[in-house]
């Protein structure tokens, strides 16, 4: 048995980070947050989201939350 990390969808990125699904789809558009398409949909590893987002990811576009404060706000 391997130990692969699964691919989620938009919406379970946006609750991870916190933020409403029209962010995720324009991070990945203009900001590079990390993403596969399969078909047409987008599908994404946690970690790498959660890489992108230690990295300063998104913070450089204006939003619903910026997703460099996302560790911040699930801890709350």
């Amino acid at each position: 048995m391997t130990n692969q990390e699964a691919w989620v969808d938009a919406d379970q990125v946006a609750a991870h980070l916190g933020v409403q699904k029209p962010s995720i789809y324009r991070w990945v558009e203009k900001e590079g947050l990390p993403a596969q398409r399969v078909g047409r949909l987008l599908r994404f590893k946690l970690s790498e989201v959660d890489e992108w987002v230690r990295r300063g990811g998104g913070e450089s576009s204006g939003g619903d939350a910026e997703p460099g404060n996302a560790d911040k706000m699930r801890k709350e």
